[in-house]
C-alpha cells in the first residue's frame, strides 16, 4: 500500500472508515432464514454476534439479562454506578437531567465515589441467577485492584477495556498490568482492547487473549479525536487486526483469536461492514442506548466523559427508538438502519450469498467514497 505525501517531512497511509466502503453482491443469493449469525468464543455460543458495551447508559444488570436471553452478551461496567451506589437509579436519573454546561463536572463528582467490592459481587450474582452468560469489564488501571473479586463472583468472560490497551505499557510511577501473566493465571477467557493497528493487536493476541476489541475514539459519545487528535478509521482498523489474527493463527499453530469491532457502529450497515472486514462480532454502544430498556433513558455516555483529569467524551442525547428486542430483531418502521440490526445483517448476508459469519468475512468490498456526500 502506497503512502500519501502530506508534506515534505511527513507521509501517511490512507485509511478507510465504514462510510468509505461498500459490499458487492455476488452471483448467488439465499433466503435470509437460511443464514446463521451465531458466534462461538471459547466454550460459549451466542445466537447473535453482539456484545453490549460496558457503559452505564447501555448495560444494567437487568439489560444484561435481557440481552443474554435474546442471544447476545451484555457486559457490565464494573466501575460504573452499579458498583459505586446502592441506588444507582437515582444517580442515573440525576445524570439524565443535568444541564449540558454542568454535566461533565457533576459526572466527575458522581463517579468519584469508590467502587465497592460487595456491589461487584451482588450485581454479577444477579445476572448469574437469571441463567445467562456473565461478563464484566474493568479498565486496565483498575484490573489488578478488583479482578479477584470479579473472578470469585463468577464471570464467564472477563473484559479489559480502555480507550487503548497495549501489551507493553510503560510507567515510571505505577506497576503496570502484565497482561500475559495475568491472562495465563486466570481461569476465564479474557477479551481485551481497544487496539487499532496490526502490531498492537498481534501483541495482545500473544498475551493469550480470547478476543481483541478493535477501536479507538470512534464512538458516538467520544471526543478523543478532538481532544487528543487520535482516531482510527474503523474499516482499515478491523481489516488490519483481522490480518494480525490470520498471522497469529499460523504463528501459534492454530490458536484463533476473535476480532470484535468496538466503535463507529451507528447503524446496521456499519455492523455488516465490520463483519465483512473481518470482525467475528461487534460491541455496540449508542445503537443499544436507543432501546427503551437502556438505563440511559435516551442519553448516552462512556467512561471517558467523566475522566477526573481529561474528559474525552460527552453525554449525548440519542433518543429512545424501540424496545430492545425490536432494535435487534425488528420489525422496523425506520428506514435508517437503527432498528432490526440482526435482520439487516441476515439480509445482507443472504443478498450476497453467504450462509454464516465466517464465510461472510470473504465478501467482496469496494472503496466507495461517494457515500460520504
Amino acid at each position: 500500500m502506497s503512502d500519501i505525501e502530506i508534506g515534505r517531512a511527513k507521509r501517511a497511509r490512507r485509511a478507510y472508515a465504514f462510510d468509505d466502503i461498500a459490499i458487492v453482491p455476488s452471483r448467488r443469493t439465499r433466503d435470509p432464514k437460511d443464514v446463521s449469525v451465531s458466534w462461538t468464543i471459547d466454550a460459549f455460543t451466542f445466537d447473535i454476534p453482539v456484545l453490549a458495551a460496558p457503559m452505564d447508559s447501555v448495560v444494567s444488570p437487568a439489560t444484561a439479562i435481557a440481552i443474554g436471553k435474546l442471544g447476545g452478551l451484555g457486559v457490565l461496567d464494573l466501575e460504573g454506578v452499579w458498583t459505586r451506589y446502592d441506588d444507582p437509579d437515582a444517580v442515573l436519573g440525576e445524570i439524565r437531567g443535568l444541564p449540558a454546561e454542568a454535566a461533565t463536572a457533576r459526572m466527575q463528582e458522581l463517579y468519584a465515589e469508590p467502587v465497592k467490592p460487595e456491589l461487584i459481587k451482588e450485581r454479577l450474582a444477579e445476572i448469574r441467577a437469571a441463567g445467562v452468560p456473565v461478563a464484566g469489564a474493568l479498565s486496565p488501571q483498575r484490573t489488578q485492584e478488583h479482578y479477584k473479586t470479579v473472578v470469585d463472583a463468577g464471570v464467564d468472560l472477563f473484559v479489559i477495556r480502555g480507550t487503548t490497551v497495549s501489551a507493553e505499557h510503560v510507567s515510571k510511577n505505577d506497576e503496570p498490568l502484565n497482561l500475559k501473566k495475568f491472562i495465563y493465571e486466570l481461569d476465564v477467557p479474557v477479551i481485551v482492547g481497544g487496539a487499532a493497528t496490526y502490531t498492537a493487536a498481534l501483541h495482545l493476541m500473544r498475551t493469550g487473549a480470547a478476543g481483541v476489541l478493535v477501536g479507538f475514539g470512534g464512538g458516538a459519545a467520544s471526543t478523543t479525536r478532538t481532544s487528543l487528535g487520535i482516531h482510527a478509521p474503523m474499516a482499515t482498523a478491523v481489516a488490519d487486526v483481522a490480518g494480525a489474527r490470520r498471522d497469529y493463527l499460523d504463528e501459534s499453530g492454530g490458536r484463533y483469536v476473535h476480532v470484535i469491532a468496538d466503535g463507529g457502529l451507528g447503524t446496521s450497515g456499519d455492523i455488516v461492514k465490520a463483519i465483512s472486514m473481518g470482525a467475528d462480532a461487534v460491541m455496540l454502544g449508542s445503537t443499544l442506548a436507543r432501546a427503551a430498556e437502556a438505563p440511559g433513558g435516551g442519553w448516552h455516555w462512556g467512561a471517558e466523559a467523566h475522566h477526573p483529569e481529561l474528559p474525552r467524551g460527552n453525554r449525548v442525547q440519542v433518543g429512545t427508538i424501540a424496545p430492545l428486542e425490536r432494535v435487534l430483531f425488528g420489525p422496523s418502521s425506520h428506514p435508517d438502519g437503527q432498528v432490526n440490526l440482526i435482520g439487516a445483517l441476515r439480509r445482507s448476508m443472504a443478498t450476497t450469498g453467504y450462509s454464516d459469519l465466517k464465510e461472510f468475512q470473504r465478501v467482496e468490498v469496494v472503496v466507495a467514497p461517494y457515500l460520504q456526500s
